[in-house]
């Protein structure tokens, strides 16, 4: 290689090679600048810097052949070379050039390109020895999944590589760059915590890529901060979030945050190449592999997912049926007490009834919750959630289903409000608005206590078989659902499938603590704020006019459920079903309150009491059924249309997610009662 004149002076284009040592990077340089290179030392280290010209170009551009690395952390001054170079040095366009035969390997680098924000195109190098190994790569899915361009080459034959240029090129003159993938839900609301307070530093965000300088600093990695920044009050704020948020991680994940955002990686690159590559049969498998061969098997990984439901909530009932007895028995003393020390009146029924009756009504099943809540942070921690949302994804997709879409869906099952806001990492406007309008339909940990209650009192034994019907039906109405929407609401095509799949790995007993606090908290904060509110609502329209009977037909109450009553009476309910399902439109705990008054007799109503007057009065098993699936579907509370109305900037798919799921409530409680009856099932 001979000397040339300073290459970058005279290329219209400069284009950077990265990729890892022994990917055929080197060949890839020389098929594309023959002997037209120039060859150095990068300025202030002794790393080689190879740089030469183009002839595929006109004018002839300049091709620098970065360090090969595996990542760009910058541990090495050969990571440091190819990450500054990528951020400071001026490319026009990065290719990453992988290995074929190791992809999965090499995506990590193609990943943290990514990250930096870099207008990247992706050699798929050394094809024909892949294929001889027997792997089979989709290569059109695999720019679909990454989001930038990828051309299959063999550097060493040529082939390719002046489709690969013509890419490069193209990629350079529109300045594209591929969005981030998703490294989980823990890790991308860290970053996004962070990279939102990076807004008020446009000079350096300006410099450096967002999401990029969001993970740096979550990391611990300050050094691409100015000297100020100890006398800057913006800077100082980033750094206390970026703490903040790593402290957060490692106490949900037990792992520093620089490990979470590393499996963050991992996963998003496994989500990718599972999706993209059929391996050969005698490929190298790692215990993850080994397990998923197991879990996400074609035909067995969905009855599985189906088992581990049932036993998840199955245990949940069981479990948590004893210490809400205590609970229950607390409730009901708490509330004797209290009546005997008060005269008999309007205040000492309001707090009998009203507070201590209504609220602790729904404080009962926070057992049965959090053990909901832990045995779900048991399965997001061991990995297994992510296989679950994959393993839906192949029955779903079928059914226009956006993949992505089941990250907030499952969030859903916690509750419905973060769910709608987490659709923000779907990149489609289509597809958002379609996950905000099907996310509704997960049963949230609002919609349990119902379910508890009713099952418990109408199915005994098999009441955890029929909870877990329920979050199927929901499951399976969103995927309806969506479907016609895409078809007549929503129209257009479907975004490609990206799931992190994590390795499996034991959950910590902290991790899931933290979990299981943090959610049943935010039950608790609305026990104490909405469902009080309601529930003393719901007190006054049941107690009066006082001096008429509680809950009685003559109460306001009472007079609203009868002008309700016609409407729900076709799906075997009384008009005091119906107002506690009014109720539910603020909080569906509330539900669980208003049956513990209307039911009640007089102001001696108890929590202990609403489940055996179930039992033994007003609903049948198919009534009961029919008055659950009813709660599933309708409307859901006060704050996540709220949240609707805020991701969709418009009322009007605020109110037509009310109507829908009204009308959708009312046709599936009409045709379970009703075809019930017909098979003389109740």
């Amino acid at each position: 290689m001979g000397a040339h004149a300073a290459p970058g002076k005279q290329g219209s284009l400069t284009v950077a090679l990265a990729g890892n040592p022994n990917s055929g990077k080197t060949s890839l340089f020389n098929r594309l600048t023959g002997s037209h290179q120039h060859v150095g030392n990068w300025p202030g280290v002794t790393v080689e810097r190879k740089e030469g010209l183009c002839y595929f170009a006109e004018p002839p551009a300049t091709v620098v052949d970065l360090p090969g690395t595996y990542s760009l952390t910058a541990n090495s001054a050969d990571e440091r070379v190819a990450r500054d170079f990528v951020l400071h040095g001026g490319a026009d366009a990065v290719i990453a050039v992988v290995d074929a035969g190791n992809l999965e390997r090499n995506l990590y680098l193609v990943v943290q390109l990514i990250e930096l924000g870099a207008p990247l195109v992706m050699a798929l190098n050394m094809c024909d020895l892949a294929e001889g190994r027997g792997f089979a790569i989709n290569v059109t899915q695999l720019a679909d999944l990454l989001d930038l361009p990828v051309v299959a080459t063999c550097a060493t034959r040529g082939d390719g590589v002046a489709e690969l240029w013509e890419t490069a090129e193209r990629v350079a003159r529109e300045g594209r760059r591929p969005r981030p993938l998703p490294y989980g839900r823990q890790v991308d609301e860290a970053v996004e915590s962070v990279a939102r307070s990076l807004e008020a530093l446009p000079e350096l965000t300006g410099e450096h890529p967002s999401r990029w300088l969001a993970i740096s600093l979550l990391i611990g990695d300050e050094s691409h901060l100015p000297p100020s920044k100890e006398a800057d009050p913006v800077i100082q704020h980033a750094l206390a979030t970026a703490r903040a948020n790593a402290r957060h991680l490692e106490d949900v994940t037990g792992d520093t945050a620089e490990a979470a955002v590393i499996h963050g990686r991992y996963g998003a690159i496994s989500g990718v190449y599972r999706e993209a590559v059929v391996e050969p049969d005698d490929a190298h498998l790692t215990p993850s592999d080994r397990l998923d061969h197991v879990f996400l098997h074609r035909i067995w990984g969905v009855p599985i997912l189906l088992a581990a439901l049932a036993v998840m909530f199955q245990l949940t009932f069981w479990v948590g049926s004893l210490p809400s007895r205590w609970l229950e028995a607390g409730c009901t003393r708490l509330g004797g007490y209290v009546a005997g020390l008060m005269p008999r009146g309007p205040l000492e029924s309001l707090m009998v009834d009203g507070i201590i009756g209504g609220v602790g009504g729904v404080l009962v099943f926070l057992p049965q919750i959090a053990i909901l809540f832990a045995v779900v942070a048991f399965l997001e921690d061991s990995g297994y959630m992510a296989r679950a949302a994959f393993l839906m994804d192949r029955v779903m997709h079928r059914m226009s289903l956006h993949g992505k879409a089941f990250i907030p869906m499952i969030m859903g099952f916690g509750c419905n409000v973060p769910a709608i806001m987490a659709t923000r990492t779907l990149e489609s406007e289509r597809d958002r608005l379609l996950t905000v309008l099907i996310t509704p339909l997960m049963t949230c940990s609002a919609r349990l206590p119902v379910y508890a209650l009713l099952a418990g009192a109408l199915f005994g034994p098999r009441a955890g078989l029929v909870i877990l019907s329920l979050y199927v039906l929901g499951v399976g109405l969103a995927a309806i659902v969506a479907r016609v929407f895409r078809r007549h609401v929503l129209p257009g095509e479907e975004e490609p499938f990206v799931l992190e799949l994590p390795p499996y790995h034991r959950p910590t007993l902290k991790g899931i603590v933290v979990h299981t606090w943090e959610r049943a908290k935010l039950f608790l904060q609305k026990a104490s704020t909405v469902i009080l509110a309601g529930s003393v609502i719901m007190w006054f329209l049941s107690a009066f006019p006082w001096g008429v009977q509680v809950a009685g037909e003559h109460s306001y109450a009472g007079q609203i459920g009868k002008l309700l009553a016609p409407l729900v009476a076709p799906l075997g309910l009384s008009w005091r079903e119906a107002v506690a399902l009014m109720f539910g439109f603020v909080a569906k705990e509330i539900v669980v309150s208003t049956m513990g008054v209307l039911y009640g007799l007089g102001d001696q109503a108890q929590p202990g009491d609403i489940g055996r007057i179930i039992a033994h009065g007003p609903l049948t098993p198919l009534s009961g059924y029919a008055f659950m699936v009813f709660t599933l579907i309708y409307t859901p509370c006060l704050a996540a249309i709220a949240a609707i109305r805020r991701e969709t900037n418009s009322w009007k798919w605020a109110l037509f997610a009310v109507g829908y799921l009204l009308l959708l409530a009312w046709i599936a409680a009409f045709v379970i009662y009703q075809g019930g009856r017909l098979l003389r099932l109740g």
